[in-house]
């Protein structure tokens, strides 16, 4: 087991100051593989302290040596990236192929999107008489989750060193190593002792301690609504800025007289890829009523094609999800769905055949599902879709939006058609015969999915305030 005991605080690991032991489970094998500290209040008012100290000297960085960091840090994250996949691989489940693919490039494009963004973004203009200068927002807390956890993480350390701040990251205690090993490739790349700092914890204790610091200037938080919540009301005292990506329920509008063959498989592999732990996963499809059979036959074979696997093997199986709490969370969704009067098409509860420990879930589908069930509205993240019928478009439109979600919506179909229905759907990210978003584009939420953007310009703007200086000379 990895002993990775100390935090990341002024430039170099600390050891935590009445922390506590934590030990990450490998959910293949339900044994413990990393060994961390849950930091305490005195880690976050250090780390805290650290960043303040550092924030006045970073910010008067020029772009040029900051746009030379993200080149160095790019190059020496290529060095590292087998290491990255393998840490992701035993500690959320992504199998080592689709880590060392997806997940761990993910990371990288971040910093190189960002760079991009940095070395053309408009820090000056001109409006009137007045002078609008774009300048670093000062502390952030970054609060991160396991399910993308690079890509999630670099979302944020990426535009943030870019526009000059000083920054706390506390990673998910489920996926830590990932994040452990970034910072040893921000160290060596030389980003200044104070800038980035790295408290690992859980989310009441150094989640909570972060959000309601004075000592911080801005929150960004990935993860569920139902903790972007709490942070919000923990940020509010101190009326500090919060930024949040939050849970999705995102549709899969399949357009009447769509060829179902080639579209739904490239969506429904949304569904499935990373074990359906992704926000953006289109796992509610919307088919007319006269392709219904023929769409529900088509995504059972591509379920029943989804082979289970080792994650420390390389392969095109799926893994199994982060643990044993969200194990138990999928299985009684899977469950409401029957109850309800769901037709379980393939699937169901329980592990695949020949698994008998790991947190392995079968891909699913269920068909016969009305918009008030309760696996039409709540977000699963396991490998499992659901189809519903609609009779005309409207319909359609309206039971994509009727969730308390909009973070992202797929239309499969004829691409000029979905382009006229993409305004109708309220989501962030609209996708057309795909899933995956752009990296360079802005990437967030609707309703209950959030605030703020994130990637490239976009995200590199919202890590940074906005002044206007009257007067001054042109």
């Amino acid at each position: 087991m990895h002993e990775l005991l100390n935090h990341y605080i002024d430039g170099a690991w600390t050891p935590s100051e009445g922390g506590r032991r934590h030990e990450v489970i490998n959910p293949a094998t339900e044994a413990p593989c990393t060994a961390i500290t849950l930091g305490s209040t005195a880690d976050v008012d250090k780390a805290v302290a650290a960043a303040r100290r550092a924030f006045d000297r970073f910010a008067q960085t020029s772009v040029a040596e900051r746009a030379a960091l993200l080149e160095r840090i790019i190059e020496v994250y290529k060095t590292r990236m087998p290491d990255l996949a393998r840490a992701v691989s035993e500690e959320m489940g992504a199998p080592i192929g689709f880590a060392t693919a997806a997940q761990v490039p993910a990371g990288l494009g971040h910093f190189v999107n960002t760079l991009k963004a940095l070395v053309d973004f408009p820090f000056e203009e001109r409006l009137g008489r007045a002078k609008v200068v774009h300048e670093p927002v000062g502390v952030i807390a970054m609060i991160t989750p396991w399910n993308w956890p690079l890509n999630q993480i670099t979302a944020k350390v990426a535009p943030a060193l870019a526009a000059g701040n000083a920054m706390i990251l506390k990673p998910s205690e489920e996926a830590p190593s990932c994040a452990m090993i970034l910072a040893e490739i921000l160290h060596e790349a030389g980003v200044p002792a104070g800038v980035f700092n790295l408290v690992n914890g859980d989310g009441p204790g150094v989640g909570a301690a972060l959000s309601a610091h004075r000592g911080v200037d801005m929150v960004s938080f990935t993860g569920s609504t139902r903790a972007g919540v709490a942070v919000a009301q923990a940020a509010a005292a101190t009326v500090k800025r919060v930024h949040q990506e939050l849970g999705g329920k995102a549709p899969n509008l399949v357009l009447e007289g769509a060829d179902l063959a080639a579209v739904l498989p490239p969506t429904v592999f949304g569904v499935i890829a990373n074990s359906g732990q992704s926000c953006i996963a289109p796992t509610r499809l919307l088919v007319h009523r006269s392709q219904t059979d023929a769409a529900t036959a088509i995504v059972k074979g591509i379920m029943e094609a989804t082979q289970a696997g080792d994650p420390a093997e390389m392969g095109q199986h799926i893994g199994p999800v982060v643990n044993k709490a969200q194990f138990e969370k999928i299985q009684g969704l899977i469950q409401s769905a029957i109850d309800e009067g769901a037709t379980l098409v393939t699937g169901g509860t329980g592990r695949p055949d020949g698994r008998n420990a790991g947190y392995y879930v079968k891909p699913t589908l269920f068909a016969d599902v009305t918009p008030d069930m309760r696996i039409a509205q709540e977000e699963v993240f396991g490998p499992v879709a659901t189809i519903t019928s609609y009779e005309t478009l409207d319909e359609a439109v309206a039971i994509a939006n009727d969730t308390p979600y909009g973070l992202s919506a797929t239309i499969s179909g004829d691409p000029a058609a979905a382009a006229g229905v993409a305004p109708r759907l309220r989501a962030g990210l609209v996708t057309i015969n795909s899933w995956s978003p752009d990296g360079a584009a802005p990437f967030g939420g609707y309703k209950q999915s959030g605030n703020g953007r994130e990637n490239g310009r976009f995200g590199l703007a919202d890590f940074m305030e906005v002044k206007t200086i009257v007067g001054a000379p042109a």
